[in-house]
């Protein structure tokens, strides 16, 4: 804690300094033609052509999108999260030094340099002290017992204010705004994919009659982005289609309105295919019911709470930057990533989001016939929740449960209850690395991640990017925006 004479001999030094880079000025003050009040008056007043200043150095490129007033309101009322625009660069007077105003003020050149050594020794005087850190916004001290021994990091260990903190934290919300803006899915990019799966359900119906096509995954439920793919899914409720019947449709379709067509065999066999007229990527799954369940289930939770949407469209952007956001090769689907950032908001002290299916069990009843399953939620109210956590604090607080918090040996995760579950040694969960509940069909969606050195790197990758977050607080560190605006 700093001592009281301490505190007077900074104030007095730096009151002598100040007198002394002064008195040269009042001397020079009656002399008339270079007085500081005639400088000022010069800088403000003389007639200076409009230039346009240059971008800043490392600024965002401009995205097309509404105005922040428009679009960012609607996501976070107040604007706490939005980025402040930087006032404009006054250009400097024609043939004006840029140094000239301060030499103006202390034009003999060692009582410059008296007044700045003078400045700085008393600033680190007083704010940083050998062995000492106060830290106001994290709650703690920490005093280093060997005195005048630099610490491991190398770092020197300053006083944080909590002011700057907030700053910083209120900086990082806003790029997770300007990536949320300008990567989201549009309208007409959802028009032009349930216009594709209209057309396509009226071609199927031509050889199965009693077929529904229903729109699934990310570009329905909320979570999509502009270059997602779109999920299809196929419900025949007669009796299952053969690979034969797939391959009659691979070459029914690949001559009317799809080009490119490609069986996946796998648990559910997928077939990708390219729309010839909008170009949109389709996956279609047959008899998948469960997709179809909990996209409206996931769209229920994008639409409760004005934070869920950009939280987890910037997470998943920042997994597929690190490459663990490809079950193929595995590490974890887009869908894992959604329930474990849903799990995390539920399981705060104040949750921003609750258990859907525990509030409305009526609305998402694993029982409900499937044609009436996008009707069920459309009631729901939005949440209110008590938790005014900024974007940035939530994704701060998203790595560093994953990080030090969950137990990944020890708990699976679970949406439907809204907490993290007791590992049992039933079969879907013994020997795994990564448990996520499914929840409606109680599956592991992170099964795909069975090899030690993935889970690992998952693992390494939340740690470091929080610590890298947490020391910074900007998103630049973790995820380029730029670049990711770009792609």
């Amino acid at each position: 804690m700093l001592q009281f004479p301490k505190v007077c001999v900074c104030v007095f030094l730096s009151g002598v300094c100040v007198l002394l880079c002064l008195l040269p000025m009042y001397t020079r003050r009656h002399s008339g033609d270079h007085s500081p009040y005639n400088l000022k008056r010069q800088h403000f007043s003389s007639p200076v052509p409009h230039h346009g200043s240059p971008p800043a150095v490392g600024s965002s490129p401009t995205v097309s999108r509404p105005g922040p007033r428009e679009t960012q309101s609607t996501l976070i009322q107040h604007s706490p999260l939005s980025p402040q625009p930087s006032a404009p660069r006054m250009p400097p007077l024609w043939g004006e030094n840029p140094r000239s105003s301060l030499q103006a003020y202390a034009k003999d050149k060692v009582s410059l340099r008296i007044m700045i050594i003078i400045h700085v020794m008393c600033s680190g005087f007083l704010f940083i002290q050998p062995g000492r850190l106060h830290s106001r916004s994290h709650g703690y001290t920490q005093t280093n017992r060997d005195h005048g021994k630099t610490s491991p990091s190398g770092i020197a260990r300053v006083c944080i204010s909590t002011d700057a903190v907030s700053c910083c934290v209120s900086q990082l919300s806003g790029q997770m705004v300007e990536l949320f803006e300008a990567c989201q899915q549009q309208s007409t990019d959802l028009e032009r994919k349930e216009l594709c799966r209209a057309q396509l359900q009226r071609e199927i119906q031509r050889l199965f009659p009693l077929v529904r096509l229903y729109l699934a995954g990310s570009s329905l439920s909320g979570f999509g982005s502009r270059n997602s793919d779109a999920d299809l899914c196929l419900v025949i409720q007669a009796a299952p289609v053969s690979l034969v019947e797939w391959r009659n449709m691979c070459v029914f379709w690949s001559t009317a309105y799809i080009e490119r067509p490609q069986l996946i065999r796998a648990k559910v066999p997928i077939l990708k295919f390219r729309d010839k007229v909008s170009g949109v990527e389709f996956d279609l799954n047959v008899n998948n019911t469960v997709g179809i369940r909990n996209t409206f289930l996931l769209r229920s939770y994008a639409y409760a709470e004005r934070r869920v949407r950009p939280i987890i469209l910037v997470v998943k952007r920042w997994a597929r930057h690190h490459r663990i956001n490809d079950a193929s090769k595995g590490t974890l689907s887009s869908y894992t990533l959604v329930l474990m950032v849903l799990h995390y908001l539920q399981t705060l002290p104040e949750p921003v989001i609750p258990s859907l299916q525990n509030e409305y069990p009526e609305c998402f009843s694993p029982s409900m016939d499937i044609h009436r399953v996008p009707e069920g939620p459309r009631d729901i109210p939005p949440y209110s929740s008590s938790n005014q956590a900024s974007l940035g604090e939530l994704l701060l607080g998203f790595l560093k449960y994953y990080t030090s918090v969950f137990r990944w040996d020890k708990q699976v995760i679970s949406v439907r209850e809204a907490k993290a579950l007791p590992k049992s040694n039933s079969l879907e969960w013994r020997d795994k690395f990564i448990c996520v509940e499914e929840p409606f069909d109680g599956t592991n969606t992170a099964r795909a991640v069975h090899e030690k050195v993935k889970f690992d790197a998952i693992k390494a990758q939340f740690a470091e990017s929080w610590q890298m977050l947490q020391l910074r607080k900007d998103l630049n560190f973790i995820l380029p925006i730029r670049n990711t605006i770009q792609r």
